[in-house]
C-alpha cells in the first residue's frame, strides 16, 4: 500500500500525523503561497507604498496597457491563463521559469490574455508571477523581504521560506525508500506557489488570518465558497487544502503522495466533522 504521510490541524484537536508526517519540518505549501502574496498586496496598499487598482505596467514598464490592475491579477481575474506558454516539463515544470523568463513575456501580456480584465476569473499562475514581480519592484527589494516586512512579521510566523534549511525539509517518500526530489519554485513562479513552511506555521497562517483577523479582513488570494474562505495547493507529491468557515471553524491538511483532489475532500470533511462537534 503506498505510504501517504498526513498532518491535519483544526480547531477542535491537537495535530493529527500520520505515517512519518511532522509539524516541525518544512513541506512545500505551493498555492497557499497566494494568500501570502494576495495578504502583501493589501498591506503594501494601506501603507500607500501602491494601490490596489494600479495598472501592471505602472511597476512593470515593459509590460503593454492591458487595463490588468494589481487587483485582477490578485483575483485571478486578469484574463491571463494558468500557466506560461510554452511545455513545461512533468519532472520540475517551473525550474527554466526564471525572472528573465517572466521578463520576455512582459512585452506580450496583451496577446496572452485571453478575455478583457474584469469579465471572468480565471485561476492563473501565471498573474501572481506577474503579480509578485510588480510587487517586488514596488517595494524595492525581494519577495521574500516584502513578504516578511509585511506579512510574517507582523504575524509572528518564523517557519515559512523559500529555502529552508535542507535537513529541516520533510523528505517526501519514494521507491524503495529513497526520496523523491521537490520541484524547484524559487524563480518567477515563487509569488504563486513558492514558499516552504511547517505545518504548524501554515495553520496559524490560516488561524491569524482567517479566525483572528490580525490583519483585518482577509485580503484577495482566498476562494470563497460561501461561509467558506479556502485555499488548496499542490506540487507533484505534496497537496494542501486550508480554510475557515464565518463560525471559527478552521482546518489545514498537509499530504504527501496523496492525490490533491483527496486532500481536498479531507478538508472539508474535517469542517463538516467539527460542525456536529459543535
Amino acid at each position: 500500500m503506498r505510504t501517504i504521510p498526513t498532518c491535519v490541524f483544526s480547531d477542535s484537536a491537537p495535530p493529527a500525523l500520520s505515517d512519518g508526517h511532522a509539524v516541525d519540518r518544512f513541506v512545500q505549501i505551493a498555492s497557499l503561497t497566494k494568500v501570502v502574496t494576495g495578504t502583501a498586496l493589501a498591506r503594501m496598499a494601506a501603507s500607500g507604498v501602491l494601490a490596489l487598482n494600479d495598472p501592471v505596467e505602472r511597476w512593470l514598464p515593459a509590460a503593454p496597457t492591458t487595463g490588468i490592475t494589481l487587483l485582477h491579477l490578485a483575483r485571478h481575474t486578469s484574463g491571463l491563463p494558468r500557466l506560461p506558454p510554452g511545455r513545461l516539463s512533468r519532472r520540475d515544470p517551473y525550474a527554466a521559469f526564471d525572472r528573465s523568463s517572466l521578463d520576455r513575456l512582459l512585452p506580450e501580456l496583451d496577446t496572452l490574455a485571453t478575455r478583457p480584465p474584469g469579465q471572468e476569473e480565471e485561476y492563473s499562475n501565471l498573474g501572481y508571477a506577474v503579480l509578485g514581480a510588480a510587487l517586488t519592484v514596488a517595494a524595492g527589494t525581494t519577495y521574500e523581504d516584502l513578504v516578511a516586512k509585511y506579512v510574517l512579521r507582523p504575524l509572528d510566523i518564523t517557519e515559512m521560506t523559500a529555502d529552508p534549511d535542507p535537513d529541516r525539509r520533510l523528505p517526501i517518500p519514494g521507491l524503495f525508500g529513497r526520496p523523491r526530489r521537490p520541484w524547484t519554485m524559487n524563480g518567477a513562479i515563487l509569488p504563486a506557489g513558492g514558499l516552504w513552511a511547517t505545518p504548524r506555521a501554515a495553520a496559524d497562517l490560516v488561524v491569524r488570518l482567517l479566525v483572528e483577523r490580525w490583519l483585518g479582513d482577509p485580503a484577495p488570494g482566498w476562494q470563497t465558497s460561501g461561509p467558506l474562505r479556502w485555499h488548496n495547493g499542490a506540487t507533484r507529491h505534496a497537496s494542501l487544502f486550508a480554510g475557515a468557515m464565518d463560525d471559527g471553524r478552521w482546518v489545514l491538511i498537509h499530504r504527501l503522495n496523496a492525490a490533491p483532489e483527496d486532500t481536498d475532500r479531507a478538508g472539508i470533511e474535517t469542517l463538516k466533522a467539527n460542525r456536529t462537534a459543535l
